[in-house]
């Protein structure tokens, strides 16, 4: 088996996507989960180059690694916490922990290597060539409803997290 740079940068990304989820789940302090949780986002980015899906790992960099992010900085600091509570130990669970990742990558490796891939039809080179164009010309007829209902989510769920905050800042 010959080792390619696309090869190499898969598996470099994917330990660091998979480790970044891991550490998230892992670590008792919230700054702490964050970063980890930055570092999968910009992981599953890398992934989305190499599948040649530019724009989406363009945005998935603007949106989770940038904005998700920040906007958790800003729900933590904003929020009342405890010094007690950051330090508190999760005991045995993250043997527990590496050992469901562990079965985990053996079932996925597994589905993947025993899976009989089909070959790309002739025509995806055209279908590639503008991705960006493509999936925004999709995104705007197609899907322009769940989109929408997608930015309105989003706008309540920012709404709501201003209303929680306003209450504890109240009650203090």
């Amino acid at each position: 088996m010959q080792v390619s740079g696309t090869f190499l940068a898969f598996a470099v990304l994917s330990l660091l996507t998979i480790g970044g989820a891991v550490f998230m789940i892992s670590f008792t302090r919230v700054v702490h989960m964050v970063i980890s949780l930055g570092v999968t986002f910009l992981s599953i980015a890398g992934l989305f180059v190499l599948l040649e899906a530019e724009f989406v790992a363009i945005s998935q960099i603007l949106v989770y690694s940038g904005a998700i992010s920040i906007l958790m900085l800003f729900g933590i600091m904003l929020t009342k916490h405890d010094a007690k509570d950051e330090g508190v130990s999760k005991a045995n669970k993250g043997w527990l922990s590496i050992l469901v990742v562990a079965v985990f990558f053996v079932i996925a490796f597994w589905g993947i290597q025993s899976t009989p891939w089909v070959a790309p039809p002739d025509n995806a080179a055209a279908v590639q060539e503008d991705n960006a164009t493509q999936l925004g010309v999709e995104i705007f007829t197609r899907f322009v409803i769940p989109f929408e209902l997608t930015s309105v989510l989003l706008l309540v769920a920012l709404v709501g997290a201003i209303i929680l905050a306003k209450k504890e800042e109240d009650n203090e």
